[in-house]
């Protein structure tokens, strides 16, 4: 019998979509994800009060598909989006074949706040009293002090960590799963279970429409 509503542990849900997309999303059919049905049915005897979701826009010819989900997530009552941002950066061509001339360096772009968002975001939650149980989905070893801080201070506080992965050494995540309470592979069951439908509204009259090959 699931516990009643007044046993239920209120639980806040930090996700690193940057994280989630290269672990377990790309290149597979279930990107129109809807975030807030999937964590209630994985975890149905949370009260869940917040999912927060931390990623960055992108450039390129995807940037108006990520919009339109970032739009879609919008629509949820407990979702909420923090942005970073992407900045270039400087990276050395080690290849014996590298085409780049001269001293072989080449731009990239590199994600930057969303580990410093995370973290901030957990300890603002925690200080609040926000929630019992705080569960983190990412494989990222940077997210470590957050964990680290938050048990420190926080200690009646329980951390689960869900690493998003395809794959045991990206599933590995050792540092980050033992900074943890509990820890686990993300269940990808749930993700057929849990896609938006083709067309969402708004809520201004209008239609958010699945993007095109997802």
């Amino acid at each position: 019998m699931p516990p009643s509503p007044s046993n239920r542990k209120r639980s806040t849900i930090y996700i690193d979509g940057f994280n989630l997309y290269y672990g377990v999303i790309k290149g597979g059919p279930y990107k129109w994800l809807n975030l807030q049905r999937y964590f209630e049915r994985l975890r149905p005897d949370d009260d869940i009060q917040v999912i927060r979701y931390f990623t960055a826009m992108i450039s390129g010819p995807e940037l108006a598909d990520q919009e339109t989900y970032l739009k879609a997530l919008e629509t949820l009552p407990l979702m909420r989006i923090i942005l970073g941002k992407f900045k270039t950066r400087n990276v050395l061509c080690r290849l014996p074949a590298c085409t780049f001339a001269g001293d072989k360096l080449f731009q990239a772009p590199e994600e930057k706040r969303t580990d410093v968002n995370i973290a901030i975001s957990m300890l603002d939650d925690a200080y609040q009293g926000l929630a019992e149980r705080m569960i983190v989905v990412s494989g990222d070893s940077d997210l470590v002090p957050a964990l680290n801080i938050v048990r420190a201070r926080f200690p009646k506080i329980e951390l689960i960590v869900y690493v998003p992965a395809l794959n045991p050494t990206r599933g590995a995540a050792v540092e980050l799963r033992a900074a943890a309470d509990r820890n686990r592979i993300l269940p990808l069951a749930l993700l057929p279970l849990s896609q938006f439908p083709v067309a969402i509204p708004d809520g201004s009259g209008g239609v958010i429409k699945k993007p095109p090959g997802w």
